[in-house]
């Protein structure tokens, strides 16, 4: 059974939030609610890079161990979701998870933020494929289509790779190989490299 998994290439990524954007779209995220985002490193000094964000579906995840009603479960895939009708806003899971996935409604006091709602794989929830209470709580179940995560299908310089991880593993590595890494990184040499015809030194005591 496949592991579905996310990786974001920091060298392909261009910061223009088209996974965002298909998201939101996508599943009808509610206002004020980010499933996914982008974040910048190094914002503005060399060896700046941007990474999109969301959530990681961890093989061993902080969200589930700490939540008190046990609202997160794993799919077969690898998937981590939650049942929004067990789940009582305490906000644990927000505090547990490194990545910030988990994202409510509402601004206040934890308890009174509503119900917390994150990324999801576009997998949907435990109502039944695709229903409209399923799309209602949850967005679309995309996975259920046999259909990628809209945010990875999106991304146009495909540095979102969402899917089996096994699969994504050995595209990220035939990418590293291929471009090396630092100075021999694909289109260094044509941004920052030395032109091809270097005009000649002058001779010593020549006039310039």
């Amino acid at each position: 059974m496949a592991r579905m998994k996310f990786l974001c290439d920091a060298e392909r990524c261009i910061e223009c939030n088209g996974c965002v954007t298909a998201c939101k779209q996508e599943n009808e995220v509610p206002w004020g609610v980010n499933r996914r985002r982008v974040v910048t490193l190094n914002d503005g000094v060399p060896g700046e890079r941007s990474i999109s964000v969301a959530c990681m579906h961890c093989s061993d995840a902080p969200c589930m161990a700490v939540c008190p009603v046990d609202c997160f479960y794993r799919t077969d895939e690898g998937v981590v979701l939650h049942d929004k009708d067990m789940c009582i806003g305490c906000g644990y899971c927000f505090y547990a998870c490194p990545f910030g996935a988990p994202q409510f409604p509402q601004a206040g006091a934890f308890g009174m933020r509503g119900k917390m709602d994150k990324c999801t794989f576009c997998a949907g929830g435990p109502e039944k494929d695709n229903s409209k209470e399923e799309f209602a709580k949850y967005g679309s179940n995309r996975l259920a289509q046999g259909k990628l995560p809209a945010c990875a299908e999106m991304c146009s310089t495909k540095a979102l790779l969402g899917g089996d991880g096994d699969v994504i593993a050995d595209i990220f590595r035939n990418r590293a190989l291929k471009r090396g890494k630092g100075s021999e990184v694909w289109g260094w040499g044509t941004a920052y490299g030395k032109p091809d015809h270097p005009q000649q030194q002058a001779p010593q005591g020549a006039k310039s």
